[in-house]
């Protein structure tokens, strides 16, 4: 009875979180952080486009904008693209079933899918530590904050990492240790930082097996096993340092970390707003600081623990980029769990208590919301217009310059290799440009009008034909 109970709630939550991430689910890839959404889909599109090539990721960025060096291949070495060729594979798979499916509306309901596996996930490993009632709470926080729900429905790798990584942690729990470390040596390839979430569960198979776990030769092979993989990548792509962006800036590059400014953007304006609108810091600090003596809870702790350890190693990323906290919203979602229940057992005694629950968890989505809410918008709704002109009529191997200020969302509604930024015309037809759209005529446009052939000018766009030039 117990297990049909559960499986009926999780089901009940399970349903709720989808539901929330269909809203505006259809959106093209021009809202929040595009940019970076852009470059994940452009891989998974060259995959479609041509075949799957885990070792050779490209994507239609041809400019020496991210790594600093000319990239006529159009190479992408970050993550190793695992995401990216699953939603390949299933795309054209559907695709034979349905000829006029959407790809960014299938790769948003693919991340969708995938998020619903972290939240079944999460719901397994609570619990197995703390019981139905934390677990079920837990789930819910993580089907209904407002900046999950977002970041649930974007094409970013920070998805499948969340799912990953809380697969490594369950299956450790129940010690499934190859499968464990499987899904550890995916997160790794995804993004090497979730190495930190390997402190908890030392913590975790210190209480289980004691000293033993110190001279436990298999738990040192998988846990060597499970690096393996991602060093061969890092070792494989520093032969493409073209492909390769820049990345050590992540660390501190602005000299941020530990200075009032750090401690503001994450805990107070990300933490506390953005993700809780500070009615959540309630239920939060409930959950955090009111801890039994049990294993879990400082399970728990030291969870949040290598997180905090996390975003102080990569200080500038976080600052800089708000989807590097989507990894917290699990251990964010216990704590709310964890601090609802306190709630719930001090209502038998003081019903004032389940006031403050409730006005609490209605607030902090209110707040939430309030901030995650524009997240969802199509700011420039023009250069989806002229990406999809350019896409109607142009070759499909044509090249084109779509200036944006290098950000790549122009280019790749184009579905054209390219550059995301003007200036070097001419070098740039030397390299193969042979179309030019803009969505401001300013002096380039201007003077390219006049010297090249205009295809075709809108109140919202301008495509220009580059050959035969006189520049």
């Amino acid at each position: 009875m117990r297990n049909k109970i559960s499986f009926i709630t999780i089901s009940l939550i399970t349903t709720l979180a989808f539901a929330l991430r269909l809203y505006k689910i259809n959106n093209p890839i021009g809202d929040w952080h595009s940019w970076r959404q852009a470059d994940t889909a452009s891989v998974t599109k060259e995959f479609v486009k041509h075949k799957v090539n885990l070792l050779l990721p490209t994507y239609h960025d041809l400019s020496s904008i991210p790594s600093g060096q000319p990239n006529p291949n159009g190479y992408r070495m970050v993550e190793f693209p695992i995401y990216n060729a699953i939603t390949a594979k299933s795309y054209l798979f559907f695709q034979h079933l349905l000829p006029d499916l959407n790809f960014d509306l299938f790769h948003r309901l693919t991340s969708v899918v995938i998020s619903l596996g972290s939240l079944v996930y999460l719901f397994l490993i609570v619990k197995n530590l703390s019981g139905l009632l934390t677990a079920n709470l837990a789930a819910f926080f993580f089907a209904i904050l407002p900046y999950n729900v977002y970041y649930s429905r974007t094409i970013l790798p920070e998805i499948p990492l969340v799912f990953f990584t809380l697969a490594f942690i369950y299956h450790f729990i129940k010690s499934n240790y190859w499968l464990s470390f499987s899904f550890l040596a995916l997160s790794l390839l995804t993004k090497p930082y979730a190495l930190v979430l390997a402190l908890p569960l030392l913590f975790y198979a210190i209480q289980k097996q004691k000293i033993k776990v110190f001279t436990n030769r298999s738990l040192y092979l998988l846990a060597t096993l499970s690096v393996l993989p991602y060093i061969a990548w890092r070792l494989w792509i520093k032969q493409f340092p073209s492909g390769i962006p820049a990345y050590l800036w992540l660390l501190n590059s602005n000299n941020i970390r530990f200075k009032g400014s750090f401690f503001h953007w994450i805990f107070a304006e990300r933490i506390g707003n953005l993700i809780l609108g500070y009615w959540g810091l309630v239920l939060f600090g409930l959950g955090l600081l009111h801890q039994k003596i049990k294993s879990s809870n400082y399970f728990y702790l030291l969870w949040f623990l290598s997180l905090c350890i996390y975003m102080t190693i990569f200080a500038t990323g976080n600052v800089q980029h708000d989807y590097y906290q989507v990894i917290l919203i699990p251990i964010i979602s216990i704590f709310l769990a964890k601090g609802s229940v306190f709630l719930l057992n001090l209502g038998k005694k003081n019903p004032i208590a389940y006031l403050l629950l409730i006005t609490s968890t209605v607030f902090m989505l209110a707040f939430s919301w309030f901030r995650v809410r524009g997240y969802f918008n199509i700011n420039h709704p023009e250069i989806i217009n002229a990406g999809t002109y350019v896409d109607q009529n142009t070759p499909n191997d044509a090249k084109v310059i779509a200036p944006y200020m290098g950000d790549t969302a122009f280019l790749y509604q184009t579905n054209r290799s390219g550059w995301p930024i003007g200036g070097d015309i001419q070098d740039k037809i030397k390299l193969g440009a042979t179309h030019y759209v803009t969505t401001s005529q300013d002096d380039e446009a201007n003077h390219l009008i006049e010297s090249c052939q205009l295809v075709t000018k809108t109140d919202h766009y301008i495509v220009i034909n580059l050959q035969g030039c006189q520049l």
